[in-house]
């Protein structure tokens, strides 16, 4: 005979538990948020996904006119479409993932406030469903890549490339981190989300996405330096592109800087977990 199976649903014991193997147990609620983000995206539009291949090669147009033949800054001496698409495809991804685990509590009070599951599973489901997004884009880079390196373009296939997963992997827990945090101060105060969206677009210009380390010397570069997003951007082109050498002690710093904010992002959110419904 078999035994009945009792679920008890219980508050975190801790206010820093990541309880990772309770959210892949309910991976099929996962796959369906990730399913149902995409579908919000691109309800009702003629060229769906392919939107996402437009919008860096687009953006990295205009930076090439404006930043690379106007202003003339230098680019490591890599081609400027290259270059700044390079560092859009990795900012876009930061940057919406941050945006939308921003509004997590606002955006689906009603669900949180109804049934229980894990609460994290929304957040991870914006980190999943924007990394799917940067892997199409991702490709159409590494399309340019490679009509540039056959086309003269010093470009070299070599095992700095390696670098890449374990980049973007610091990518996704900053995202992560800093998302949580802000996830935390939007649902209590609706203007942190006037800020955050001003906020992004000055953290970009304080990040080398559409300029090189190069290009800045004295206080400038060591204020640079103090973003934890300056020495991933320069590293993934590093990685990618093989110019500019690679931020190790930054880098390091910024590792650092991702993982106590991801500690203080999993206890702000298990704390605001607890009584949100109160207060949304």
């Amino acid at each position: 005979m078999a035994k009945n199976k009792e679920i008890v649903i219980r508050p975190p014991a801790g206010e820093i538990e990541f309880n990772i193997k309770e959210v892949w147990e309910y991976k099929d609620l996962l796959r369906e948020l990730v399913m149902k983000n995409f579908r919000l995206i691109y309800k009702q539009t003629v060229l769906g996904p392919i939107w996402l291949i437009f919008n860096p090669i687009i953006t990295s147009v205009v930076f090439t006119f404006v930043f690379g033949n106007f202003a003339g800054l230098e680019t490591d001496g890599l081609p400027h479409f290259l270059f700044y698409m390079s560092g859009n495809t990795l900012w876009n991804f930061f940057a919406n993932c941050i945006n939308t685990n921003a509004n997590t509590f606002r955006a689906n009070a009603g669900v949180y406030g109804k049934v229980y599951f894990p609460r994290l599973t929304i957040p991870i489901s914006h980190i999943i469903s924007g990394f799917i997004n940067f892997l199409m884009q991702f490709v159409s880079l590494l399309v340019f890549f490679f009509i540039y390196k056959f086309t003269g373009t010093e470009l070299h296939i070599a095992p700095r490339m390696l670098l890449l997963p374990v980049i973007m992997l610091h990518t996704i827990l900053l995202a992560l981190a800093v998302g949580l945090v802000l996830s935390c101060l939007t649902y209590k105060y609706r203007d942190f989300v006037f800020i955050i969206n001003l906020g992004m677009q000055l953290w970009m210009y304080i990040t080398p996405v559409v300029y090189s380390m190069s290009n800045t010397g004295g206080w400038m570069h060591k204020v640079l330096l103090l973003n934890p997003m300056t020495p991933i951007v320069h590293n993934f082109r590093y990685a990618l592109l093989g110019r500019g050498g690679c931020m190790i002690g930054s880098w390091a710093i910024s590792i650092a800087f991702t993982a106590v904010a991801l500690i203080i992002g999993i206890i702000a959110f298990n704390r605001s977990a607890r009584n949100f419904v109160d207060t949304v």
